[in-house]
């Protein structure tokens, strides 16, 4: 094996295993011991072959992989410019992209392991019970993640030497007027536009995705709210983005003459701007009253998210778990046909740890996992 590619192994994903020891064992155990001994293997089996067979598990089951590969994206990224690992600016920038891509996506292959041997396993029973469609694209979006993920932490590592000049857009609109909700915007297509653009390929493809599926239920007003609350759930890296963004470099925005219903409104802006291409998408597919009633969805969600940032703090680890547990909440308010209560419940819920905790925010970042 490449020298680089046992570096990043012992650091990144020893590392990882290590801290997450903990989490890795409870759900382990949880896997294992919610049923007798005895019901195990076809309990198992079971859940394999409901993965191999229904979309909407494999769909379910490809966002909890999501999460797991945010939380490696966080928990890498720290670690890559903590002060004990700067040895790899200088060292594995040495060698071409191509040889960092595959080191990299060796490691996050192994980080991403027990989810890969889980997925081999149900994979096999797939093929056994003449299922390919699913199982072919289980192995792709697992594959394709592995090396999103790669590219991300390739990038990280060249940034220095990518230089620190202007972006293009920063050099066009330099005499522009930037409105306070628009700062976030220009930073993301400056600074962050591989994960933007990620999120905007998954989201692409969940909508196809959920849409193909339901083929025989399009019309059903429950398959459109499912396609937006998955997507909403795709963009909780930008959403956290924004929240970090806002903190260390706009945090003198505290002290300005903003109204926190100003302000809400201000993050709202925010999140209408990320959603343009979605909101393309739903005027073109459905009419006018339905379109906006789904984009006011995607625009209260993205808020009760953000908005949870000022309730514990920049914690990704509490944020993952808190998006869980509402995407599966938001779903069986979905499945319930309730999706017009979404719009005022989550806007309520989000203006209220807005308002009480906007300036009691103590200004804690917390990357780690």
């Amino acid at each position: 094996m490449k020298p680089l590619t046992n570096v990043l192994l012992k650091i990144f994903a020893g590392g990882f295993f290590r801290v997450h020891a903990g989490i890795l064992l409870f759900v382990f155990l949880a896997m294992v011991g919610i049923v007798p001994p005895q019901y195990l293997i076809g309990y198992h089996k079971s859940l394999m072959l409901a993965m191999d067979s229904s979309w909407v598990v494999t769909t379910l089951v490809f966002t909890g992989w999501f999460i797991y590969a945010v939380k490696s994206w966080h928990y890498v990224s720290g670690q890559i410019f903590a002060s004990g690992q700067h040895f790899l600016f200088y060292s594995s920038n040495a060698l071409s992209k191509g040889k960092q891509l595959k080191s990299w996506f060796w490691a996050q292959a192994a980080i991403l392991l027990p989810i890969i041997l889980y997925a081999f396993i149900a994979v096999g029973v797939g093929f056994a019970y003449h299922y390919y469609l699913l199982p072919v694209c289980v192995l792709l979006y697992l594959t394709a993640l592995t090396y999103l993920s790669a590219v991300i932490y390739t990038r990280q590592v060249n940034r220095l030497i990518d230089g620190s000049s202007r972006s293009i857009l920063l050099r066009l609109s330099s005499k522009w007027r930037k409105p306070y909700f628009s700062l976030y915007i220009y930073h993301l297509f400056d600074k962050r536009k591989v994960p933007y653009l990620i999120t905007k390929a998954l989201s692409w493809l969940i909508i196809t995705a959920v849409f193909y599926v339901f083929a025989d239920v399009k019309t059903d007003f429950r398959v459109a709210g499912i396609a937006i609350l998955a997507v909403i759930t795709t963009h909780i890296v930008l959403i956290f983005e924004e929240r970090k963004f806002e903190e260390n470099d706009l945090g003198f925005s505290r002290n300005l003459p903003y109204s926190r219903p100003k302000l809400f409104l201000n993050f709202i802006s925010v999140y209408f701007f990320l959603l343009i291409p979605e909101g393309i998408w739903l005027f073109s597919r459905f009419n006018p009253l339905m379109a906006a009633e789904l984009l006011f969805v995607a625009l209260s969600t993205a808020m009760l998210f953000h908005c949870l940032l000022y309730w514990f703090g920049l914690n990704m680890d509490k944020y993952l778990q808190w998006v869980l547990g509402l995407f599966i909440v938001l779903f069986w308010i979905i499945m319930f046909k309730l999706l017009w209560i979404l719009i005022p419940l989550n806007l309520s819920l989000a203006y209220l740890l807005f308002y009480n905790n906007y300036y009691k925010f103590d200004g804690e970042v917390s990357d780690k996992l």
